[in-house]
Order: C-alpha cells, then structure tokens, then sequence
C-alpha cells in the first residue's frame, strides 16, 4: 500500500450536498487524508456533545453514510461553525493554507510547486464557492484548468484532483 507521507486535511466551507459531503469522505479517506473538517451549513455526522436534536444528527448521518460507503468511521473529522477560526487555527500550526476556487487571482494548480509537509485544502459551497473572508487569509487560491465548454467542475471532483495532486507532488 502507498502512503500519503503530508499531513493534508480537507476543510468543507459551507457545501450543501449531503452526498457531496459522503462523496468527500470517501475520497479524504482513499488519499490518505489526516482529517476532514465541516464549517458552516455543512451537513456533518455525529460529534462529540453534539447540540442538534437526535433526528437532525440521523437524517444527516444517514445520507452521508450513502455516498461515504463507511469510510466517516475510517477518517477523523470536527465541525466548526467558522470557517475563518479554523483557519487562523491551523496557521498558527504552520498549515499552508490554499482554496480551491476561481477567481481572478488564482493560481493553476499545476502551478504550485510546495514542499510544505502540513496542507489544509478548503473547498467551498456548490454555488457560491468559498466565502471571500475565508479566501482572504489563505496563502493561495488555486484553480484547476478547465479545457471544455463548461466553466467549473463539481465540488467533489474539484477537489478529489487537487488531492491527488498534493498526494504525489
């Protein structure tokens, strides 16, 4: 087996899709992620003192749990509420901190070229991306390429490229 030797963690800045968030666990998991972290209105599985009300966790448990496939008991994950406090966290642990989103001063992903050993990746909501507080203290905002008519990927597939990316480089 291959092992990601980065301590890469994934933050989900407000998605709206429980399958999405399933999907990401999923992929976290297959790449050798340290940890996933839910901010926002992400839908997120059962945590530690969780204050919604039992049928609030289930519903969101269960359709995670769809397109997840097992892997949420195989990876670590934590809710925030804000984004920008986990961030400002994980700066002071010397995390390179890069969004994955468009913009007009986003680097290609090809482009980034880093020896960091500690990643935080941010993805952001299905519609609006990556809320603008959230971009503004980021070390970079990376962008993949896109070479057909459409403008973006989906959220999960965005993401899963960039991972892998940061996984081999």
């Amino acid at each position: 087996m291959v092992k990601n030797n980065r301590n890469i963690v994934l933050i989900l800045d407000n998605i709206r899709s429980a399958h999405n968030v399933g999907s990401l666990f999923r992929t976290a998991e297959g790449l050798g992620l340290r940890k996933i972290y839910l901010c926002g209105i992400t839908p997120y599985p059962k945590v530690l003192n969780d204050s919604r009300l039992p049928h609030q966790i289930l519903k969101a448990t269960k359709q995670i749990d769809k397109t997840a496939l097992g892997s949420v008991d195989l990876i670590s994950y934590d809710y925030y509420k804000e984004a920008l406090k986990l961030v400002n966290e994980l700066k002071k642990d010397n995390y390179l901190i890069l969004a994955l989103e468009q913009a007009k001063d986003s680097i290609f992903l090809d482009q980034i070229k880093t020896s960091s050993s500690k990643i935080a990746l941010i993805v952001g909501n299905e519609i609006n991306g990556v809320e603008q507080k959230v971009l503004n203290s980021c070390h970079h905002i990376i962008e993949i390429k896109m070479f057909g008519k459409k403008e973006s990927f989906n959220v999960v597939q965005a993401a899963a490229m960039a991972l892998f990316y940061f996984t081999l480089f």
